[in-house]
């Protein structure tokens, strides 16, 4: 598929900022030939593209009412705002309007959003989070970052067979390893769940390597790394403080050390890298991004999104999916084995991993 066939809907209204940003990204999106549907409130969305001067651009204005706010439980919100903005994303992602959707607005809405409209692959109990989260190893990528913040240890062989796909498909790598996110490197390591989702990893196919510790993150000494999502999602707020600080810290010592500072933070913060991130499970191209994400951030999430759809990033994560539930030890079964549903209602999501 080219660029020009990819169409994506924005949510218009999510984020910070709203149609300030989300438009002038849009646009730079629409002007390297990506057809942006933009979702929310008709007016506000038609200034600001009579602004940017987006007269000919593959743009559409898709008229929503309201906007899920942070902190709204996202079930109970997706049913008062049937026509929200997230809400109107996921259904034309759905109908077949879009082929995927790109949302600054809050995680737990987007995810409730995909799975009510898009439902979830074979084997996925929920849509799991994850990516990249360190410049310096861009092609580390970690998983759960804030879903599943109470993981059965075979979640974590999902996440391992979700991260392979991503790790094929949209960074190109051919044989990914994947690792167990660990307090050391032995077998026999770590807490309960660590030890049993180590047999299950062992045990599942998976090219699997064994632990790696958080100090060995940096040096992308695995493709794919699984831990659970309380793990996760700590470690991905401390990468972005650690990179604002540092940052801040060498513009102090050094005034003229700007580009330097810049680039201290970006080798610590990989956000602007690629815009957001996909949901990983869902039968159709979701990508997350940062609430506070200015124009350039939004363009580069849907150039992110682009990518998802042109290497087929669902239907490797379902051929990923298919060959780790047809391996002996995963059809035996067991507590530890996630069930082969792709039940569209699971339980509420987290509000946000932000």
């Amino acid at each position: 598929m080219t660029a020009q066939q990819v169409t994506i809907a924005l949510d218009a209204l999510g984020g910070d900022y709203g149609p300030p940003e989300t438009v002038p990204g849009a646009v730079q999106a629409a002007r390297e030939g990506i057809r942006v549907l933009l979702v929310g409130e008709p007016q506000a969305l038609e200034e600001e593209l009579r602004r940017h001067n987006a007269l000919g651009l593959p743009l559409r204005v898709v008229p929503a009412e309201g906007v899920v706010q942070e902190g709204e439980p996202p079930l109970q919100a997706l049913r008062q705002k049937p026509r929200s903005s997230i809400a109107l994303c996921a259904r034309l992602v759905h109908e077949g309007e879009a082929h995927a959707f790109v949302t600054m607005g809050s995680t737990g809405a987007a995810m409730a959003a995909a799975t009510l409209e898009l439902g979830l692959l074979e084997g996925v109990e929920r849509p799991a989070l994850g990516g990249p989260i360190l410049g310096c190893a861009p092609q580390t990528l970690l998983l759960d970052l804030g879903s599943h913040v109470d993981c059965r240890p075979g979640l974590l062989v999902t996440f391992g067979a979700l991260g392979i796909a991503f790790a094929r498909r949209f960074l190109g790598i051919p044989h990914p390893r994947v690792a167990l996110l660990n307090v050391g490197a032995e077998e026999g390591k770590g807490n309960r769940q660590a030890k049993e989702a180590y047999a299950l990893l062992k045990a599942s196919g998976l090219p699997f390597i064994g632990n790696i510790e958080g100090h060995d993150l940096p040096f992308g000494r695995a493709e794919v790394v699984v831990c659970d999502g309380f793990v996760g999602n700590i470690l991905m707020k401390l990468v972005e403080g650690l990179g604002e600080v540092l940052a801040g810290w060498l513009r102090q010592r050094l005034p003229h050390a700007h580009p330097l500072a810049e680039e201290m933070a970006s080798m610590l913060n990989v956000v602007d890298l690629y815009g957001g991130g996909p949901l990983f499970g869902v039968r159709g191209v979701a990508v997350v991004g940062h609430g506070r994400s200015r124009a350039p951030t939004i363009a580069r999430a849907l150039r992110t999104a682009r990518r998802c759809v042109q290497v087929g990033l669902v239907e490797g994560m379902e051929e990923e999916l298919a060959r780790l539930t047809a391996t002996p030890s995963r059809r035996e079964g067991g507590e530890n084995t996630p069930p082969k549903t792709g039940d569209p209602s699971p339980s509420p999501p987290p509000g946000d991993r932000r």
